[in-house]
């Protein structure tokens, strides 16, 4: 995708599509609608009268200027109320216009920025919606078909403004990397399970790393047994596919403190161990590594946008499936802190593996952590697949993360963090800790389950199981993965 920033006349260049955008408020035409207006004749005056012209949120309606005008065609874009567009509003009446232009193949395009405006600040946050909703509706599911289905989407967007243009052209930087790292989270999630292994996993972090001259490494089987990694290597046992421990370091200052560290859940596929999931939709758990796409996804943000901030990428992987050795409903285990685990239920796999990648990242020097996991049903039955839950035992942190969250236009509700929920994580008679203490609190005991190895280490946990996959398409995209929570990590670096 290319942008350009310029200045001057957008009505006297040669353009395929012109996009404007219409406020209700406006009840005649003003500045560039006006000019618009008088070359067509008070055409578009005569529209409006008519009522086939609308400034509604998020109604488009196309144009042809029939040679009055040097571009082909303008695209009108409803914007609703002024005093109610927000940076939430304005990227999906951007996504909305951007598919409509896909469709119709209008390769090159022209947005009016200035007509999109509601005020004196809204420049800079408006253009980053712009490229980000542009960049994230660009997505194209990879298919193994056979015969590939066509595809439009568009290549080069000119911005016209009289704002500052650097600050417009950055803006813009900042709006596609976002969209580029949701992206490749998305395709991480989409991936079946065979092409995604742990292996390959590990692969696509190594090519982030030398993408951005990241620090990469990977701890093997041989190396979590002398480590004492006894919970994701209890998991890993119902597999061929051998487990990675995968470590991403993107160093923005000189020395290596203040670490934030993401740590993501990387289930390339989980039926669920002997505890085996129903066959109905078992297909869509390839999406058990949402939160290691998301990690890499956000790291993907912050490589390419080069924060100053030291962050850290920890990903636990395997699979979860059923062999001779697999890991049984009342076996023990030890976890790398030395905790003994019960495993009452082998589909409450995710906390276990991540038990060893939050000690495994304290261990490597992380100051504050965020884990970001499909870990749980228990959050799409509290949350529908509407917004992503979050435990904490951090004031300040979580604090930062929900701010990040409401900047980056993603929902996040928080759950609580009460001394019985955690009571009820200790009702093992044989272990420190049960995987599975029951269905009622689910999202918080498992949040809070990860929280016993994070200790007194600031800590947020991020359940996306209902946020990270979608079974129908959205304004943004296709059905499947939704890169979740990457734009809320990358934010919360670069506020960090």
């Amino acid at each position: 995708m290319q942008y350009k920033v310029k200045d001057g006349d957008i009505l006297g260049k040669k353009l395929g599509a012109i996009v404007v955008g219409l406020f209700e408020d406006d009840k005649k035409p003003e500045g560039l609608v006006k000019e618009i207006d008088k070359k067509l004749d008070g055409y578009l005056v005569e529209l409006v009268a008519e009522k086939q012209l609308s400034a509604s949120f998020k109604k488009v309606n196309k144009i042809h200027t029939l040679g009055k005008l040097e571009a082909k065609a303008i695209y009108f874009v409803g914007l609703g109320k002024k005093a109610e567009l927000t940076f939430d509003k304005v990227r999906e009446a951007f996504a909305v216009v951007a598919k409509v232009l896909a469709k119709e193949e209008q390769e090159e395009v022209a947005f009016a920025l200035d007509t999109f405006l509601t005020g004196e600040n809204a420049g800079e946050l408006f253009a980053k919606a712009l490229a980000e909703a542009i960049g994230l509706t660009s997505y194209r599911t990879e298919t193994y078909k056979q015969k590939k289905e066509s595809t439009s989407a568009i290549e080069k967007v000119v911005v016209y403004t009289e704002l500052n243009q650097d600050m417009v052209e950055e803006a813009l930087t900042v709006g596609y990397t976002y969209s580029a790292g949701t992206n490749l989270a998305r395709a991480l999630v989409n991936a079946p399970g065979n092409y995604m292994t742990p292996t390959d996993l590990a692969a696509k972090a190594k090519e982030i790393a030398d993408r951005y001259g990241m620090d990469y490494s990977v701890l093997e089987r041989e190396e979590m047994k002398k480590l004492g990694m006894g919970a994701l290597l209890a998991v890993a046992e119902g597999s061929d596919q051998p487990p990675k421990m995968i470590v991403l370091k993107y160093r923005g200052k000189e020395k290596w403190e203040n670490v934030l560290s993401f740590v993501g859940k990387g289930l390339t596929f989980d039926a669920g161990g002997i505890s085996i999931k129903p066959a109905l939709n078992m297909h869509e758990m390839k999406m058990d590594m949402g939160g290691a796409a998301t990690v890499l996804g956000a790291m993907e943000v912050i490589g390419a946008l080069k924060p100053d901030v030291n962050v850290m990428a920890v990903i636990p992987s395997t699979e979860n499936l059923i062999n001779g050795s697999a890991l049984k409903p009342g076996d023990v285990i030890t976890s790398l802190s030395g905790r003994t685990i019960e495993v009452r239920n082998t589909d409450a796999e995710g906390r276990l593996i991540l038990a060893d990648a939050v000690t495994y990242a304290k261990q490597l020097g992380a100051d504050y952590l965020v884990d970001v996991a499909t870990l749980t049903g228990a959050v799409i039955v509290a949350l529908a697949g509407v917004s992503t839950g979050a435990v904490t035992n951090d004031e300040e942190l979580m604090e930062d993360v929900l701010l990040a969250a409401g900047e980056a236009g993603e929902y996040l509700w928080r759950l609580p963090n009460f001394e019985p929920y955690k009571e009820m994580l200790r009702s093992s008679d044989v272990a420190d800790l049960n995987n599975s203490p029951g269905r009622e609190g689910g999202s918080i005991t498992a949040g809070l389950f990860i929280g016993e190895f994070a200790e007194d280490t600031p800590w947020v946990h991020l359940d996306i199981a209902g946020t990270a996959w979608s079974r129908s398409d959205s304004v943004f995209g296709p059905k499947g993965g939704t890169g979740a929570m990457v734009r809320t990590l990358a934010t919360l670096a670069r506020n960090f």
